[in-house]
């Protein structure tokens, strides 16, 4: 039977074949133990590992072992301190781990390692990737750009280029019409002999009407064809699309307490990390809004304590200027999430369809609605409700639990064909 042996160097101060059949087999554990870990990092925090802590009890291994209990009057080999007969008093204290000092036992304390960065989001993206996109993923598929490219012999007429055309007919005519020339040319050379030569008047009439006949061919050849013709032409060429911007927009109103906040910002949170990891550039617009919408850096869209009524058109509104002004359809890719409690001011839930339908949706890749504790539906939803009907690149879920996030970020932006 064949044996392959791996000889490949492991990098210094490393074992990178027991690293990941360690990682390997505690998964389940790293796992639970990096998404726990979500809740202590900035949103920007993106090039650090993690320090995992895998408990003692799950690190154990069943082994076969004499009980501490009953009767044996028995000596092990080896031993050389008892005899038969001996009475050995049982221990009074036992292994075991804690946080207070103890004279007596012995325990195991929990396992702690580093994840690196590339380990780390390996776990929180593992089996994803983008949803369906008009410009799709980083280095795979590319976005065109229409790039000059010489001369085509069809096209429409702006894009006649006259020069060229003109050089093309004058090249046709001096072709078809240079063994005329050089004919006549010896013609007239032959006629002016003759003349000189003082040859019959017959011969030198018969000569002059072929000298005739050839500079007529030559006239009926035109002066310009549409074969000449020459346009302009252009063709598309790759252009890599390595640029996205991500919205991310929150209702910091009075009905949004602490625990909805909180939920949204995990999202957040896990959103920009997946796509900072899909994409060259990520740039990121932390929208807060009540009733009047504000761009904000990230300190203040988790942290500030402004807060008031709610009117969700006025965010759709920024984010659309927003987008007028920076950060062109045609150049980015654009992805949008939206966290609310749903509760709106109800003449403003209609503006809010209208403006997805006609200014925002036909320019984003995917647009996430997050409603959070939406028990009993208010209008945002059931008018949302409406617009995913229409649009297959806008997606709604609700967040009830912090043990919702994960999953439904999964859902969102799984790989296709990929079960969980």
């Amino acid at each position: 039977m064949s044996q392959i042996i791996d000889r490949r160097l492991n990098p210094k101060h490393k074992s990178a074949v027991n690293r990941q059949r360690f990682l390997k087999r505690f998964r389940k554990q790293i796992r639970k133990a990096v998404s726990d870990a979500v809740d202590g990092r900035s949103v920007t925090d993106t090039d650090s590992g993690e320090q995992i802590t895998i408990p003692a009890k799950d690190l154990s291994e069943p082994v076969f072992q004499h009980g501490p209990g009953g009767r044996r009057e028995i000596v092990h080999p080896g031993n050389k301190e008892f005899i038969t007969g001996d009475r050995i008093p049982r221990p009074e204290g036992g292994g075991g781990r804690g946080n207070r000092a103890s004279n007596q036992g012995e325990g195991m304390d929990d396992f702690v390692f580093e994840l690196s960065r590339d380990e780390f989001l390996e776990f929180f993206f593992e089996d994803l990737e983008l949803p369906d996109l008009v410009k799709t993923r980083l280095a795979q598929e590319v976005s065109h750009k229409s790039v000059p490219a010489g001369f085509s012999k069809d096209g429409i007429p702006p894009n006649l280029h006259v020069i060229r055309s003109l050089r093309e007919a004058h090249a046709r005519r001096i072709a078809l019409t240079a063994g005329k020339r050089r004919r006549l040319r010896e013609l007239e050379a032959e006629r002016m002999a003759l003349k000189a030569e003082g040859a019959p008047e017959s011969d030198i009439v018969a000569l002059e009407q072929e000298i005739e006949l050839l500079r007529k061919r030559i006239a009926a050849v035109p002066f310009i064809d549409t074969l000449d013709l020459r346009y302009r032409n252009r063709i598309q060429v790759p252009k890599p699309t390595t640029q996205a911007v991500m919205f991310c927009l929150m209702d910091v109103s009075g009905s949004m307490d602490q625990y909805k906040k909180s939920l949204a910002k995990r999202f957040f949170l896990l959103l920009y990390l997946f796509l900072s990891r899909n994409y060259e550039r990520t740039d990121v617009v932390f929208i807060r809004h009540h009733t009047v919408a504000k761009e904000v850096d990230e300190q203040e869209f988790f942290y500030s304590r402004e807060t008031g009524g709610t009117v969700v058109s006025s965010a759709l509104e920024l984010m659309r200027d927003i987008i007028r002004a920076r950060y062109p359809s045609q150049d980015w890719n654009i992805y949008a999430a939206q966290a609310s409690d749903g509760d709106n001011w109800p003449e403003d839930s209609g503006n809010c369809s209208r403006l997805l339908d006609e200014e925002i949706l036909p320019y984003l890749q995917y647009y996430a609605y997050i409603e959070i504790d939406n028990d009993y539906p208010l209008g945002l939803w059931q008018e949302y409700e409406k617009v995913a009907a229409r649009w297959p690149n806008f997606a709604m879920q609700a967040i009830d639990t912090p043990a919702d996030i994960y999953p439904v970020f999964r859902e969102l932006f799984r790989k296709r064909g990929v079960d969980q």
